[in-house]
């Protein structure tokens, strides 16, 4: 085929490309468009003049004008079928040769409309370059008419086309991986990169759903930007930001160093990531959505649509639609806890929580206390509680900026690369990897909140400079008291980053047989719970690193260090014995009232903590300052199934139990005088008659409190057996449950008799997920194994019920070893079932 000479042309088009190409300025959005109208220009003087029923059509990132100095050039010659064939080849070779004698690669076409539309329905690729349609020379109207029905006809199919657009992007992700956390990434193809970006532009043209606009530009700008400097660094056409080249882009970007250019890549990526997920949502979303009215619409003959339930997560906070939104009376303005109530529940609910929402909780909610109340504290345990769930919502927060408005030193480690291929993750992410972790160990801890906060907390040091470890420490105290942690938790946090390596690098790099090596360890961990907790982090903080990390051979030496530092711990402790209770008068009144009419006396402090209350005073571990809400404080004589009662009716009522304690209140001699009062049938234990006296701290899952004159009224069915408890919360459970895979993930209940717990009793040790009637069902399982509960210790930390019950047999003994493991079992299975 015969080609016409353009000799100069070309020489031309290479001088100015090369000469705007290594010229002063950067790479940006001007340099591209200056590089594309430089392409075009020659382009169309290659075409030729005005040619009637042909089109010269750039698309793809050409068409879009996002020429990088080794970018492809996309091109389609167009033409209406009237042009003979020769007279197109040679049309054809006159615009084709010149480029490849340049050495530029071309993605080339020759096509009707027809045949274009056609390939388009064929091949999603060539739709989704098609979109991007631009004019280049020739006939306008032909290229004008062409965009017209490739458009109209996405926007028909988009039903179709947009899962399986989707499908696209998540085998790439699966090939490529997460841009944001991989040391050489591939600026397109990976996930948050390039690729993902002009697939929202897709979704966007399809007017089915809309990708969030906020810093969406500038993120793909920053990729375009990285990948022309890394083009012009190397003389190649990749895509891929190896080690070996970040330094001179970072330089040619004028950017500090490789670290800060991968931040910026990083940042990119994240915002183009969440950016997507909350588009594929959207588009899921609209897609049920339509699919239910057409169900609807063949069911009732008409059209219409069944109005979305809202079911309420907490207060303030609803499910609809499958998703975590803010109910329709919230007043986020007025409510500086919404955000992290919000985002705990959507996590315990294994929800994400909406665009909409976390966008007005930062521009609405005001700054929480410095320290946070208790309910900030605890909302937060829970949400880093909550296992994988946590991840999309922490994301959804860090895109509104509200983890930085919480945690002002998160900023220093958010999108910080670690430059360790052990490493899976960012600094940032890891430590959200880490809590993840961390939450399916709390079973085996008596402080699960502390373990939840110091994984978040453990390399918060990473964003500063000398070693991580001893700034952290200092960081993490500072973060821990902001939090609103008791100066002794606060303490405990501080040693647990400081020393979050120490397990690990002993248990394999010294010699366990020497004492000086395990008293080492023992001087600086300092006490037993710690040790505990250290323990715990270290499994998750390796866990969370990577599979090189972790192994059982390490896990073994870890287990043999800690087992031998307990015992040096153990020897140098002394149990200091706790200070007897001291009734008040309240309490006494209350026992009173109960013995002297049979039946419940109870009384609901709300807002500050009433002088005297004894809270969680004397629990194993219970942290000080537990969220109040409320005290209730009940006395009745004791009776068979007064604590499942009591602990149903609360459930009935909405209530968490924060923190509870049973006690037998011994009551005055003069009772069991003559006239004392002799009405109640209550148990004797010592040398007096008593009755129990149950202190729970509770708060309202959502909405107000109850009276008190209905919990009582209440009660008193529940006792009688007017009430059936446990039918009513089967009822509401199932009427709230959510469609199965809907809910977070959570380590299984651990129910185990303490070793060493007391003389005088056997304490059963519970954890489990704290959820509705939980206390109930624990308490239920004790009634029908006929022990007595000598006494009670519940407190919820964060998501996390830690419980102990010391209870007796008939004859008011500790229960034998087999009795007391079976027991156990018992709950598990009730707990689990």
């Amino acid at each position: 085929m015969a080609r016409t000479p353009s000799d100069v042309a070309p020489r031309d088009y290479a001088t100015a490309r090369r000469r705007l190409l290594r010229g002063t300025a950067r790479p940006g959005p001007s340099r591209r468009a200056e590089l594309s109208r430089l392409t075009d220009h020659w382009l169309a003087g290659l075409f030729g003049g005005a040619r009637p029923g042909a089109a010269l059509v750039a698309t793809g990132g050409y068409g879009r004008g996002e020429l990088s100095p080794r970018s492809d050039f996309d091109l389609l010659l167009l033409h209406d079928g009237s042009t003979g064939s020769a007279e197109l080849a040679e049309l054809a070779d006159r615009i084709w040769y010149p480029v490849w004698d340049l050495g530029i690669a071309l993605d080339h076409s020759v096509r009707t409309p027809a045949e274009a539309r056609k390939t388009a329905d064929e091949d999603l690729k060539v739709q989704l370059g098609l979109l991007d349609a631009r004019h280049l020379a020739g006939d306008p109207a032909l290229t004008s008419a062409l965009r017209t029905a490739v458009l109209a006809r996405w926007r028909a199919q988009a039903p179709r086309r947009l899962p399986e657009l989707h499908e696209l992007c998540r085998e790439r992700a699966d090939r490529h991986g997460e841009l944001r956390f991989l040391l050489e990434p591939d600026l397109k193809e990976a996930r948050g990169g390039l690729r993902d970006a002009t697939a929202l532009r897709a979704v966007a043209a399809s007017w089915l759903a809309d990708a969030p606009r906020e810093g969406l530009e500038q993120a793909r700008r920053t990729l375009l930007d990285v990948r022309d400097a890394l083009q012009l660094a190397t003389g190649r056409a990749g895509d891929r930001l190896s080690l070996q080249d970040q330094d001179q882009v970072a330089a040619d970007l004028g950017l500090l160093d490789a670290d800060t250019l991968l931040r910026q890549v990083y940042e990119a990526a994240r915002t183009l990531s969440y950016a997507g997920d909350v588009t594929w949502r959207e588009v899921g979303r609209v897609l049920r959505g339509r699919s239910g009215r057409q169900r609807l619409r063949g069911l009732l003959g008409a059209r219409g649509g069944a109005r979305q339930e809202r079911t309420p997560l907490a207060d303030g906070v609803v499910e609809h639609d499958g998703e975590a939104t803010l109910a329709r009376t919230a007043r986020p303005e007025r409510d500086p806890v919404l955000p992290l109530r919000a985002a705990a529940a959507a996590a315990q609910a294994g929800l994400p929580l909406t665009l909409p929402t976390v966008r007005r909780l930062a521009q609405a909610a005001p700054p929480l206390p410095v320290p946070w109340p208790a309910e900030a504290r605890q909302e937060f345990v829970r949400l880093l509680g909550a296992g994988r769930a946590t991840v999309p919502v922490w994301e959804a927060m860090e895109d509104a900026g509200l983890v930085t408005v919480l945690l002002p030193d998160w900023d220093r480690v958010r999108c910080r690369p670690q430059r360790n291929p052990v490493h899976t993750w960012t600094v940032d992410r890891h430590l959200v990897e880490t809590a993840v972790r961390a939450s399916a160990l709390t079973r085996r801890v008596q402080r699960p909140d502390l373990l939840l906060v110091a994984a978040l907390l453990h390399d918060i040091g990473k964003g500063w400079p000398g070693d991580h470890s001893v700034v952290g420490a200092t960081i993490a105290r500072d973060m821990a008291a902001r939090i609103g942690f008791e100066p002794a938790d606060v303490d405990v946090l501080g040693t647990l980053v400081r020393h979050h390596l120490l397990l690990v690098e002993t248990a394999t790099r010294r010699d366990l047989d020497d004492p000086a090596t395990v008293e080492s360890a023992a001087e600086a961990i300092g006490a037993p719970g710690t040790l505990e907790l250290l323990r715990a982090l270290t499994e998750a903080d390796a866990l969370a690193t990577g599979p090189a990390a972790w192994s059982a051979w390490r896990g073994g030496l870890v287990a043999d260090l800690v087992k031998r530092v307990g015992a040096v711990l153990a020897g140098g402790a002394a149990d200091a014995g706790a200070e007897p209770y001291e009734p008040t008068a309240e309490t006494e009144r209350l026992a009173l009232d109960a013995w002297r009419t049979g039946g419940p006396a109870l009384v609901l402090h709300t807002g500050a903590e009433p002088e005297g209350a004894d809270g969680a005073e004397g629990a194993p571990g219970a942290p000080g300052g537990e969220p109040a809400g409320a005290e209730l404080l009940v006395a009745l004589p004791e009776r068979p199934g007064v604590l499942p009662a009591v602990a149903g009716v609360l459930a009935l009522h909405r209530l968490t139990v924060r923190a509870a304690e049973l006690r037998r209140l011994p009551l005055p001699a003069e009772v069991t005088e003559p006239g004392g009062g002799d009405a109640g049938d209550g148990a004797h234990v010592g040398n007096g008659p008593s009755v129990l006296l149950l202190s729970w701290r509770v708060a309202a899952e959502y909405g107000a409190l109850p009276e008190p004159d209905r919990l009582r009224a209440d009660l008193v069915r529940a006792l009688d057996g007017a009430l059936d408890v446990a039918a009513r919360l089967g009822e509401r459970e199932a009427a709230y449950r959510r469609p199965r895979g809907r809910t977070s993930e959570a380590p299984p209940a651990r129910v185990t008799v303490a070793a060493t717990g007391s003389q005088l009793a056997t304490v059963i040790e519970v954890r489990a997920q704290d959820a509705p009637g939980l206390l109930f069902r624990v308490a239920r399982t004790l009634e029908r194994a006929r022990v007595t509960v000598r006494s009670a210790h519940v407190s919820t930390l964060g998501a996390n019920a830690v419980d102990a019950f010391y209870v007796t047999g008939p004859e008011g003994a500790p229960l034998p070893a087999t009795e007391a493991s079976e027991l156990a079992r018992e709950l598990e299975r009730a707990l689990t079932g």
